[in-house]
């Protein structure tokens, strides 16, 4: 969860700028590489490119149309991504099943290593016994079920066992066991809009790792920003390795989102 909250930090902290309202994209600008990330293809409409990092995570940008609020827009994406796989090219499909078959061996070795560990244990235990001498007890770390609780003029952090809620200005994070869920909504001014009353723009990071996800996803999430009105340039990402592989892509999905919405 800390790295997610540094990753929520940093999207806090960047500066807001988004394109004039009035000069929407029409058609995504997807360069061949960002960063770590490798296009591996793209709409002939324009709308939407697919992205991959080196250890199979995928990214799929897409210039998104409003309807009835980009808000209601978000949250209709966010269910999305919680509930359905991503499309996957031929050689996205490739890069996953190399992955994939890299997590099961390592799967394989951490179950041969705690097989291992517990025959140790075991003949320590036997051996110990032979000799008289009584394992000593260390304590089973259990929670105590204490709560902790801020209440701040825009500041709410409540703590309880495994579950905590934070709600500082526009971030929220939910965390309960190994599901944690970051959203950050903000309204934002257009570019060469600064000293305007109205923020006609919006920019969006939404985060959800854990294990309530389809096809073995550990990771989904996206980046969008955009006017209001739409069309908005949502970057996706998908990841069936953990937290660490969204982490390591975030700042180039944040670069090709910044290159086509503006923000």
């Amino acid at each position: 969860m800390k790295t997610t909250l540094l990753i929520a930090a940093s999207a806090m902290a960047l500066t807001a700028c988004t394109r004039d309202a009035s000069h929407a994209v029409t058609r995504l600008d997807c360069p061949g590489k960002e960063g770590d990330l490798t296009r591996v293809s793209s709409a002939p409409d324009g709308k939407t490119c697919v992205y991959r990092s080196p250890d199979g995570a995928q990214v799929s940008l897409e210039l998104t149309p409003v309807v009835d609020s980009a808000q209601a827009t978000l949250a209709r994406i966010e269910t999305d991504l919680r509930s359905t796989p991503g499309p996957m090219t031929p050689d996205a499909e490739a890069a996953q099943a190399e992955v994939s078959a890299t997590i099961a061996e390592a799967a394989a070795l951490k179950a041969n290593v705690g097989a291992i560990a517990a025959e140790v244990a075991r003949v320590h235990a036997e051996a110990a016994a032979d000799a008289g001498i009584s394992p000593s007890s260390k304590g089973s770390g259990a929670s105590d079920g204490g709560s902790n609780r801020i209440d701040l003029p825009g500041v709410h952090v409540s703590e309880e066992g495994d579950s905590a809620n934070v709600r500082i200005g526009p971030l929220r994070v939910d965390a309960n066991g190994d599901d944690t869920t970051v959203n950050i909504y903000r309204d934002v001014r257009m570019k060469g809009e600064a000293f305007s009353t109205q923020k006609r723009g919006v920019r969006a990071t939404f985060i959800y790792t854990g294990k309530d996800l389809p096809a073995g996803y550990r990771y989904v999430g996206y980046e969008a920003g955009g006017p209001k009105t739409g069309p908005l340039t949502v970057a996706k990402v998908r990841s069936k390795l953990n937290t660490e592989s969204g982490d390591k892509i975030y700042h180039d999905v944040q670069e090709l989102v910044r290159r086509n919405g503006g923000v």
